[in-house]
């Protein structure tokens, strides 16, 4: 099985406006395998001047994809739902190859980042506005939806093919035009995607993918553009920071899904054997590089030891290799400098007194590895429990009491996804209302859902996608005032 069959002749280009073409000038940007740091392949390196193109041909498609019947621009993404779920072994190798992570957990993105184009194939015919009588009468008042109008979208790495998904399904669903620009570690998802919505029957201008090594003069340039109506962006604070600056002067509506610090609380009470199991999924998803990934092990004194006993023992039997490979259970980190990252992590935690249960450092493969790694007596203001770790690390920090967790857990610029672990109804709603976070798992490691809507608060942005809020992020309302006769 090769996932780079996805890929026809020209298809590791830039499509724009319906056509394959080269980048300007014919550069192009090659593709790293993690798993040893060989070139898998290459694509275009997209320049502004395509980037510019991109967005003219988003822009001269919007007002006929506009009109297009809702029913139409749903069958066009369950068409293409099923076109990925015919082809799921060979998207989950295809990603495996160039981010990493093992087949099996591919496949699951596959199924996961699927699943919102069937959502969304389903809400294109929802959208509705609504009609009332004025309270004083004598009038009627009217709403309708319209699209935003040409979006862009820039997509993170870690998930190459469901955070495009969760993106596009819903400006398709709505009837905007976009461009995309996915990570330059991980294009080649991206462009088998574009090619299946192809093969969909999506017209030629509504998706345009750009990929390119150019970041930050490609946001600077479409955000600079008045026709550019929309951005959602998946990935750092930072990043996330200068695009809502970039932002103001055209006044564009942003979806901003950032950087997550996420708690895990345990607490006496807990079932030790599911919080574990928990811990494992919420930790070790994508190797811990997510960003609803558990960051910080908050574990209630009295069972620390125990858990984390459980836990180490648990991750320190998993096979670190290639995702390609049989009995796999964690692939390579991104690239060379994610495993810098983690190291000075785990070293600076040791030097603040935490103590290795397992794990610890970087193991002799080549390639970006680091292996499942737990750390006991983390003290809480240790800098990996102020920093995304975006690694396969779980540092364990105890606290006392309820208030105590909830002040530790609430104790970062982050609010994206927190975890609980407790048999206490009734501590489970003060929790539920307490923690400051977009998303509270509750005695479960796996929050994400095309169903529900995803996103933060605080430093981890604003906006949300999936779910029945998903779709509102594309839709503008007008509203219409009616005499009564």
């Amino acid at each position: 099985m090769n996932g780079l069959d996805l890929l026809g002749p020209g298809q590791r280009g830039l499509l724009i406006g319906g056509s394959w073409r080269d980048a300007e000038g014919g550069k192009r940007l090659d593709v790293i395998d993690p798993a040893d740091g060989s070139v898998l392949t290459d694509v275009a390196d997209g320049s502004i001047a395509d980037a510019v193109d991109a967005l003219d041909a988003a822009v001269d498609a919007q007002a006929d994809w506009a009109r297009t019947a809702p029913r139409q621009r749903g069958e066009i993404l369950r068409t293409a739902f099923e076109l990925i779920t015919e082809r799921a072994d060979l998207f989950a190798h295809l990603m495996s190859l160039e981010m990493g992570k093992t087949v099996a957990e591919a496949k699951g993105e596959v199924a996961y980042g699927a699943e919102f184009f069937r959502w969304y194939a389903e809400e294109a015919v929802r959208i509705h506005g609504r009609w009332m009588q004025a309270p004083a009468g004598g009038s009627r008042l009217l709403t309708v939806k319209k699209p935003v109008g040409p979006c862009l979208f820039i997509t993170p790495w870690n998930f190459p093919l469901a955070m495009g998904t969760r993106k596009i399904g819903p400006a398709i669903a709505a009837g905007c035009t976009m461009v995309v620009k996915p990570a330059s570690q991980t294009p080649l998802t991206m462009l088998a995607l574009a090619a299946v919505l192809e093969e969909a029957g999506l017209p030629a201008g509504v998706l345009n993918v750009v990929t390119t090594s150019h970041t930050g003069e490609f946001s600077e340039t479409l955000q600079a553009d008045s026709r550019l109506r929309k951005v959602s962006f998946t990935g750092s604070t930072g990043v996330g920071r200068v695009l809502v600056r970039q932002s103001a002067d055209q006044l564009q509506r942003l979806s901003m899904e950032l950087g997550g610090n996420a708690p895990f609380l345990v607490f006496e009470d807990a079932d030790l054997d599911a919080a574990v199991d928990g811990a494992m999924v919420a930790k070790m998803r994508n190797m811990g590089e997510a960003c609803t990934a558990a960051n910080r092990f908050l574990v209630h004194a009295s069972v620390a030891e125990e858990f984390a006993d459980r836990l180490g023992k648990r991750m320190g039997t998993l096979t670190v290799g290639r995702g390609q490979d049989d009995g796999v259970d964690v692939g390579p980190l991104i690239d060379e400098r994610a495993v810098e990252s983690v190291s000075q992590l785990v070293t600076d935690a040791v030097h603040d007194g935490a103590r290795v249960v397992c794990g610890g450092a970087a193991p002799d493969l080549a390639g970006y590895f680091y292996l499942p790694t737990v750390l006991l007596d983390v003290p809480a203001d240790s800098e990996i429990n102020v920093q995304e770790i975006f690694g396969p690390v779980a540092p364990i920090t105890t606290f006392e009491s309820e208030d105590d967790a909830v002040r530790l857990a609430n104790d970062t610029e982050y609010g994206l996804a927190s975890y609980v672990y407790t048999r206490d109804l009734a501590r489970t709603i003060r929790l539920a209302e307490a923690l400051e976070f977009g998303m509270v798992g509750v005695n479960t490691g796996l929050i994400s859902n095309p169903a529900a809507p995803f996103g933060g608060v605080k430093s981890s942005g604003f906006g949300r996608e999936g779910g029945f809020e998903g779709i509102e992020e594309y839709l503008e309302t007008t509203y219409v005032a009616l005499p009564a006769g």
